[in-house]
């Protein structure tokens, strides 16, 4: 264990090794099933702070002028809104309070990314007496995953309440290319294709983004162990790239949001 910890403070590969390693549990006495639990507490400990922030600013509400707080909520909402409405043209009393909680949510997680990595590791470490912690959800494809299936189990309800058991069924074996009898295999291998790599594209796209992110302040990180210059220059580097990586922290929870209602738009519509 000191020889693994030597590596670890010693070594550009274990320095980065250690940062990216999860604190996972087994699950019983199964060997293959495992649970990240740094992913699994940070995402439910973001959702409550969503979730809280959300009642606060509802609980101060006022129908007069609007607080900075309560703008900018409303401001957020009424982007919501406006996207859902551009894409779904029926009730969307469920589906923009779902792409809202999605966006806050993934929004939240993605900008774990931006609390210093070694400063963060030097407190979970001394204070919570967690040796590996990986504070960014997104960052571990379970976590995107498990959005992504979540999603795809919604699209698949919508489209069985919409169309019918035998509506779908018909859908799956008849579209696009029509009802003949010789089109159904093909019919229903594209229709596979296309339900496989809708929760695919969906998780893989958040999680390649911010897993590359991660993997930037810790190479940027490095430059620390080279000695003041280098701590000086890394840390130059790294402001550079928090301020372009607000962008893209941003901008991965709004297309995670975006595509969860075309998927759910689109179980209610058909070929």
């Amino acid at each position: 264990m000191a020889a693994e910890h030597a590596e670890h403070a010693l070594t550009p590969t274990g320095y980065i090794s250690h940062h990216l390693s999860f604190m996972t549990k087994p699950v019983g006495d199964t060997p293959f099933m495992s649970v990240n639990m740094d992913s699994l507490v940070m995402s439910v400990l973001l959702g409550i702070v969503g979730i809280g922030f959300m009642w606060w600013v509802v609980q101060g509400a006022t129908a007069g002028v609007p607080g900075k707080r309560q703008a900018f909520v409303e401001l957020a909402i009424d982007f919501v809104n406006n996207q859902v409405k551009s894409i779904f043209h029926g009730d969307i009393r469920f589906i923009a309070p779902l792409a809202l909680t999605v966006f806050v949510w993934t929004l939240l997680m993605n900008a774990m990314d931006f609390l210093p990595v070694d400063i963060m590791a030097w407190i979970y470490k001394n204070v919570f007496g967690l040796t590996y912690w990986r504070q960014v959800p997104t960052a571990d494809v379970n976590t995107t995953f498990a959005l992504a299936l979540a999603v795809w189990v919604l699209m698949l309800y919508y489209t069985v309440k919409v169309k019918g058991l035998g509506g779908w069924i018909h859908e799956v074996f008849c579209a696009p290319f029509g009802g003949n009898p010789l089109l159904w295999i093909p019919n229903f291998l594209f229709n596979l294709v296309e339900y496989i790599s809708k929760p695919l594209s969906h998780s893989l796209r958040l999680y390649g983004n911010m897993y590359a992110g991660e993997i930037i302040f810790l190479l940027l990180g490095l430059w620390a162990a080279t000695g003041l210059a280098g701590t000086l220059f890394g840390a130059i580097l790294a402001t550079g790239w928090a301020i372009f990586h607000i962008l893209i922290v941003v901008l991965q929870a709004y297309i995670f949001m975006m595509l969860t209602i075309v998927y759910v738009a689109l179980a209610h519509e058909s070929h």
